[in-house]
């Protein structure tokens, strides 16, 4: 039946566009029932809430390690790019002068790959990528000769006067699937805060969408660097810098050959990870990692009370609070967040002081958490 002048078929087209490319259903690793409790199931009366606690855990780990990739919509990514733009300060030696310029430049619905080379430079500029124009890589120079950079905290006025908050305060958001980033640097320039400051939440990159990789890049800020919102995500030989919470959010997450750098002046906490509901298939793994830097450490914190985070051959030095991780001032948090470690080494990497409710996981326990399958990889990451 054609469209009416009330919603013309283009307009059609469009919806059922947008809801394909940000179904959140396609967030999840598998469809229907995950395993956990059954709402009001008690425990059996013959066994203790430890012993019941880790029969589900080892019910999880065996439904982790044995995931088909039957996502929703099986993710198809387009690594060959269409065309190429380029972006440089000077005029005459780019197509656009600014990285918000060449992505504006694109259509409203991208669905080709299209590359972005940015130039070497410091680009002190804002950048959102809205969630339709999908398949974008920006590539920089080198993570040493491309940065992008800006300034705004949590509390920073917004469009209306109101603080714009953590999740607006992104000096680069990527809200569109499929997003890859090369040798680049995002920077938010705000400093350190002080112990107890308020409002001083300052992004440097936030990815809100499914399908990204992030290769060779460095993220530098403080408090909350790297917004791991949501989907699912691949960081690969990367630089990350911060003091508070600085890598955050509730993505399905692979941190492999990266380097975790604190630059707390007394205490920190490297993640953030913000699982809210044992339902979420969601998740940070670092893999082959380095963790180095000041202060006092915490290897994370329990943002969301099924937080889940896993080191695994990561070497780690003596900043590290021998207790591990944070129940943030939920003592209830402990019967439900997962933390393990994984054959980890150096002076920080030690399990006799960490939390009771943290694990050394055994090869079996480990073995989802080592491999791009953990976030169903091999439908998505050819490069």
């Amino acid at each position: 039946m054609p469209g009416n002048k009330l919603f013309p078929t283009s307009h059609v087209l469009v919806l059922v566009l947008f809801l394909l490319l940000n179904s959140r259903t396609s967030l999840c690793h598998t469809k229907g029932l995950r395993p956990g409790n059954p709402a009001g199931k008690q425990p059996p009366q013959n066994a203790t809430r430890t012993q019941y606690s880790e029969q589900q855990f080892m019910r999880w780990v065996k439904f982790v390690g044995s995931l088909k990739h039957s996502v929703f919509r099986t993710a198809k990514n387009k690594l060959f790019p269409s065309y190429t733009l380029t972006v440089d300060k000077n005029p005459a030696a780019g197509d656009f002068t600014t990285i918000q310029g060449a992505i504006d430049s694109l259509p409203f619905i991208n669905l080709l790959r299209v590359v972005i080379k940015v130039h070497a430079g410091v680009y002190k500029e804002k950048v959102i990528i809205p969630p339709l124009k999908s398949f974008i890589t920006i590539e920089g120079a080198g993570a040493d000769k491309t940065i992008v950079q800006w300034g705004d905290t949590a509390q920073t006025p917004g469009p209306r006067g109101q603080p714009m908050g953590t999740y607006n305060s992104a000096t680069f958001a990527v809200n569109s699937p499929y997003f890859i980033a090369k040798n680049i640097t995002f920077k938010n320039t705000t400093p350190v805060p002080k112990p107890g400051a308020i409002g001083k939440q300052a992004v440097a990159f936030r990815i809100s969408a499914d399908t990204a990789a992030f290769l060779g890049c460095r993220f530098l800020g403080a408090q909350d660097t790297l917004y791991d919102h949501l989907g699912r995500h691949y960081y690969k030989d990367c630089y990350i810098e911060g003091s508070v919470d600085f890598i955050f959010g509730n993505a399905l997450s692979l941190f492999e050959s990266c380097h975790v750098h604190a630059i707390a002046q007394h205490m920190g906490a490297l993640t953030a990870q913000g699982r809210s509901s044992m339902l979420d298939d969601t998740g940070f793994s670092f893999l082959n990692c380095k963790v180095t830097g000041s202060g006092a450490l915490y290897l994370g914190r329990a943002w969301g009370p099924f937080s889940r985070v896993v080191f695994a051959y990561t070497w780690m030095d003596n900043i590290i609070i021998p207790k591990g991780w944070y129940n943030w001032g939920d003592p209830s948090r402990e019967m439900t967040v997962f933390y393990g470690q994984y054959k980890c080494i150096g002076p920080g990497a030690s399990f006799a002081g960490r939390v009771s409710w943290s694990r050394e996981l055994t090869d079996e326990e480990a073995k989802p958490f080592l491999s791009l399958s953990f976030i169903d990889g091999s439908e998505w990451i050819k490069m």
